[in-house]
């Protein structure tokens, strides 16, 4: 097999304090070693120039596989929400997803947790994990009948399955478009209060302590949301959460004249709510950054604010935006490494996210600092419906590597 060495470059090792200059020793598919290593005289060496190399993203909860904005962004691994065209309800739905993105990036499915995500019967789990599905998903919706929630984890736990639960209370949120505060009432918007998240968080938690199920809750966004999850994980349970970039820099302000890139599921919260979230990647509640890549055309944004279509294209943004955590001293550029690639690799399970000896040969080689401005215009993404319109950036993923070759 083939060798790569990448020299020159700083590496941001997930499981490492500090950048540290080295070079990425690659056989094949797989990382043979990394630091101060030996190269093989038979080895390609590339030069990295000083840039950052990193492991791939691997973005946990997109809705729509991407490959020009993946590519822009860094992301090697997308795990796929079930909330499709056709729900990922059954095994041939889940093979088609695992092709879909090959040989660009690698797509990892998360199966439907119900049939056709209505939240009522249980689908067949167990198949879908043979077929390919890493983990099981609840959807854009929370069940509300916690009979059926109950049966899934308790199912999952058999199977080593994580349950990705959206964390949203549906009966005090179905027929909101906003959080309940100032702006929602100003706009005249259906809103929900805040603690819809929190009660939804709550009861799960509760199911997954019954059952000892591992849960994901994909997006927590409300102080009382992260004070559940810092509770839970001090108790030991298999409890993880995730945010997107929007919940950490935008609030509710954001919908002002509304805004309908800013119209996100869960609604962008209040300012308090959001400093609130910037604690949590601080102190390690958070594990996950997620883009929640979802490119809305004009047809479901350029309507009215509550007819419109919740979601965000952020694919592209997802490294620049957190970034910014780096910039500010919330946290390190490996431990952002950990909540991009190494966090969301363990929910799934795959062996990847990692400069471990014998993990997958995914890689990133990164400019921190490369300035350029979101345009919405302008995107590589299929649409370009972002909240983060004409904002000024810094970070590029400049060269990326999937399974031992660049693309």
């Amino acid at each position: 097999m083939s060798r790569i060495a990448i020299v020159n470059g700083k590496l941001a090792d997930p499981a490492g304090d500090a950048l540290v200059p080295g070079t990425v020793l690659i056989e094949g598919d797989r990382i043979l070693a990394t630091g101060a290593v030996d190269i093989p005289a038979d080895a390609q060496q590339v030069d990295a120039g000083g840039l950052v190399v990193a492991p791939g993203l691997i973005d946990l909860g997109v809705f729509a596989t991407d490959k020009p904005a993946f590519h822009f962004g860094g992301i090697t691994r997308a795990a796929l929400m079930p909330d499709q065209r056709a729900p990922l309800d059954e095994v041939g739905l889940i093979r088609e997803a695992t092709r879909a993105g090959k040989p660009d990036f690698w797509v990892h499915p998360i199966a439907a947790a119900t049939r056709g995500l209505k939240g009522t019967e249980m689908a067949e789990m167990g198949l879908m994990q043979i077929a390919g599905a890493k983990a099981v998903g609840t959807g854009r919706q929370w069940i509300a009948d916690s009979g059926v929630m109950l049966r899934i984890l308790s199912y999952a736990s058999g199977l080593g399955l994580t349950i990705i639960a959206h964390a949203e209370d549906g009966g005090l949120s179905a027929k909101a478009v906003a959080t309940s505060g100032e702006t929602a009432t100003r706009l005249g918007l259906a809103h929900a209060p805040a603690c819809a998240e929190a009660m939804a968080i709550a009861r799960d938690i509760m199911l997954a302590r019954e059952t000892g199920a591992a849960i994901h809750f994909r997006l927590v966004t409300t102080k009382a949301g992260f004070d559940l999850i810092r509770a839970a994980k001090a108790e030991g349970l298999k409890v993880s959460c995730g945010i997107s970039p929007a919940y950490l820099f935008l609030n509710d302000q954001a919908m002002t004249d509304f805004r309908t890139f800013a119209r996100l599921s869960p609604p962008l919260r209040s300012d308090a709510d959001r400093h609130a979230s910037i604690a949590a990647v601080a102190d390690g509640t958070v594990d996950v950054i997620t883009s929640g890549h979802d490119p809305r055309g004009p047809e479901d944004k350029r309507l009215p604010f509550a007819d419109a279509s919740p979601g965000m294209a952020g694919a592209e943004t997802l490294l620049a935006l957190s970034l910014n955590l780096v910039r500010e001293g919330h946290v390190s550029l490996n431990r952002l490494m950990t909540l991009l690639s190494a966090n969301p690799a363990k929910i799934l399970g795959v062996n990847a996210g990692s400069f471990a000896p014998g993990s997958a040969a995914d890689l990133i080689l990164v400019d921190p600092d490369a300035p350029w401005i979101v345009d919405s215009a302008k995107m590589a993404a299929s649409a370009g419906n972002t909240p983060f319109d004409k904002v000024p950036v810094q970070g590029r993923a400049r060269r990326i590597m999937k399974g031992g070759q660049f693309f």
